[in-house]
């Protein structure tokens, strides 16, 4: 297994790493934002209300 940071083959202490410095580095990108799940934007508070209406009614009673 390659390191997801280097590319580098993986020690068992650092499991899915290979090192403290590439653990470092994962959790500097989660942390600032680095790794992200994109959402669409809304335009304002009254947007996020609607789609929370939405969801709602979309849920199984």
């Amino acid at each position: 297994m390659a390191c997801p940071i280097c590319k580098k083959p993986t020690l068992t202490d650092f499991r899915p790493f290979c090192s403290r410095r590439c653990i470092d580095v994962d959790l500097g990108k989660w942390l600032t934002g680095g790794y992200a799940i994109p959402a669409p934007e809304l335009e304002d508070d009254e947007d996020l209300e609607n789609e929370l209406r939405v969801a709602e009614t979309r849920k199984p009673h």
